[in-house]
């Protein structure tokens, strides 16, 4: 056993002074009585007359004695020592996303790895070089608490973390995490979560000591992990409400949807949950007006984060679309099927011209001059786009297609040759699509506030208009370069990413309703022209008011990481390492609290001994 403040201990030189005052015999006042008899016991206790009397056997002594030991014991703060003195920085990663809101432990996860931490406070090493840092991978990686040695500091650092509804955003607080221990060989990482990470590939290599304290006892949940809105194609004037439910449970589960419009249910509908599996539902629901559709999950659950998910529907609009080639009945066709609202027309050049067009599509000719819409440019490559120069490709073979990208939706290149490329590298700016050995074939992104889709290649000196693939592709790019639809996406959010909105008038400040019903007021500035609204981690419908306008926006968790909330007994850094769970780990311990309770029941014990006496 050793002490942490071992100068209380000083104070046990109280010790003798209680045995002095039951040395000492108190001074009596002499009284004549008329019998002895009755005092028998009483004489037998006060013969000695000399100021100083033998010290008998006393309970009450005894029990004082035990009363002062125990507290001077508790003021001197003992702790044993484990196998692994917690005498270098610690940091603590404590896990705030939202499966750490599952209710598997009691109260949640959350909790549970809040008083997990604590503990590991109890037992830091102060005096001798302890030190520990608090981070809390939440919606962002925040560090709560410097590096110090202060426990009171640190647990009040603890107590004041939150839980999110945001995704896990773990690497980052890693990464933060490994920096800080970098130069301390005895340093350690902490971290308190259920695992519901993604693969930490980036740590593979650093040798991170990292110690893994897993939460969570089971794996029963459903939730949303996809919610989106399109015009239904059976009915224009309906909308068609696309959703996939994901079971993480062993076992299915029954429960039932809501669909609102507004706050106003519209439809409902049982649904039975295979196990380990999602399910796709679709809603087809009328919209008279621009409004926030609300589906909600009942279902029994361990998380109730992700059994809610709102979209903004906005109603469609003409999409003009302006098409500039030589000549490509293929693309024409293709465009012109491309949904009720396109409305095309086709010019040989784009000049500087009273018609706006939503979308521009360059058919292997460069214009006199450049839109300022969204652009879909075929076998065009402007010098700004690829910096690193454009080369002539022969007949590049199609390895790869990014199938899970919305451009690329029942999109399929088998069987698709190509007679020539243009060759580059894919830009900071884009994402590539579709790769060939040497060079992207189709890429996409968005460039000084443009969506682009380049291709890089001329689909006449291919195979490709001849599959139906075409006509699919060229609908989805309509649809994601259409102005309308980068709004609508625009107003739905993950939790803890900013929204953003472009200001078309100066404004002082905005207000933003939560979804809890606070009101926030953001100030703004003359100079200022986009707002930015970053507190949003918790899911749900937040409405701003800018000047005028009032906008609705969402943040919704749609993440099938963390719905999937099976704890995990291990961590992956990378293909060739891991890190195991661990359920202790052997620390300084500290006792006082229990020297404090043994002498609070003492104290207790000697009341009733001495009231038993007397009586």
């Amino acid at each position: 056993m050793k002490f942490l403040t071992p100068t209380a201990l000083w104070f046990a030189l109280a010790l003798p002074a209680v045995v002095v005052f039951y040395l000492l015999k108190r001074k009596r006042v002499t009284r004549v009585v008329a019998s002895t008899l009755l005092w028998q016991r009483f004489l037998a206790e006060t013969q000695a007359s000399a100021p100083l009397q033998r010290l008998r056997h006393n309970w009450l002594l005894l029990l004082q004695l035990l009363l002062l030991a125990l507290l001077v014991f508790a003021l001197g703060r003992p702790y044993f020592s484990g196998n692994e003195a917690l005498g270098a920085l610690q940091v603590v990663v404590l896990d705030a996303s939202a499966s750490m809101q599952a209710t598997d432990e009691s109260p949640n996860r959350f909790e549970r790895a809040r008083s997990e931490a604590l503990k590991l406070v109890d037992g830091l090493a102060s005096g001798k070089g302890g030190q520990m840092v608090v981070l809390v991978a939440g919606a962002n990686a925040q560090v709560l608490q410097s590096a110090t040695s202060e426990k009171a500091i640190l647990r009040r650092a603890l107590q004041g973390a939150t839980v999110t509804d945001s995704p896990t955003r773990l690497a980052e607080a890693l990464r933060v995490a490994e920096t800080l221990i970098r130069d301390k060989p005895e340093g350690e990482i902490h971290l308190f979560s259920d695992g519901a990470v993604p693969e930490l590939a980036g740590f593979e290599n650093k040798e991170l000591r990292l110690i893994y304290h897993r939460v969570g006892t089971r794996a029963r949940n459903a939730g949303i992990v996809a919610f989106d809105v399109k015009p239904n194609p059976e009915d224009p004037q309906k909308r068609a409400l696309f959703l996939s439910i994901e079971n993480a449970t062993p076992q299915p589960l029954e429960g039932r949807l809501e669909l609102s419009f507004e706050g106003q249910i519209v439809d409902t509908k049982p649904i039975r949950l295979d196990a380990t599996n999602s399910t796709p539902v679709v809603f087809i629901a009328s919209q008279a007006r621009d409004g926030v559709f609300t589906v909600k999950l009942i279902v029994e659950d361990d998380l109730a984060a992700d059994n809610q998910a709102s979209v903004v529907s906005l109603l469609p609009q003409p999409v003009k679309v302006e098409l500039v080639t030589k000549g490509n009945r293929f693309l024409e066709k293709a465009l012109g099927a491309a949904g009720p609202n396109v409305e095309l027309s086709i010019t040989s050049d784009h000049t500087a011209s009273d018609s706006h067009p939503d979308l521009v599509v360059l058919d292997d000719v460069l214009p006199s001059v450049w839109p300022k819409g969204n652009v879909l440019a075929i076998h065009v490559a402007p010098t700004n786009w690829f910096p690193a120069g454009v080369s002539a490709l022969e007949t590049p073979p199609i390895v790869n297609w990014r199938n899970t990208h919305p451009l690329l939706r029942f999109v399929s290149f088998d069987n698709v040759q190509i007679g020539q490329a243009l060759a580059v590298k894919t830009p900071p700016w884009a994402i590539s699509l579709v790769d060939a050995p040497q060079s992207p074939l189709v890429v996409a992104g968005e460039f000084g506030r443009q969506r682009i889709v380049w291709i890089g290649f001329n689909p006449l000196e291919s195979t490709w208009p001849l599959r139906v693939s075409f006509p699919i592709f060229i609908a989805n790019a309509v649809e994601w370069l259409n102005p309308a639809s980068t709004r609508a996406e625009q107003f739905m959010v993950k939790p803890g990413d900013p929204f953003r909105f472009p200001l078309s008038e100066s404004l002082a400040s905005a207000t933003v309703t939560g979804p809890d019903g606070q009101v926030h007021t953001v100030p703004l500035g003359e100079q200022v022209s986009e707002f930015v609204y970053g507190d949003t981690v918790h899911q749900g419908i937040y409405k701003a008011q800018l000047g005028t306008n009032r906008i609705t926006f969402v943040a919704n968790l749609l993440d099938a990481a963390e719905s999937n909330v099976t704890p995990r007994e291990s961590l992956n850094l990378g293909r060739f390492a891991q890190v195991k769970a661990t359920s202790e780990h052997k620390a300084n311990l500290e006792w006082w609290r229990w020297f404090a309770c043994a002498a609070l029941g003492v104290m207790l014990g000697e009341w009733w001994w001495f009231h038993r006496r007397t009586a």
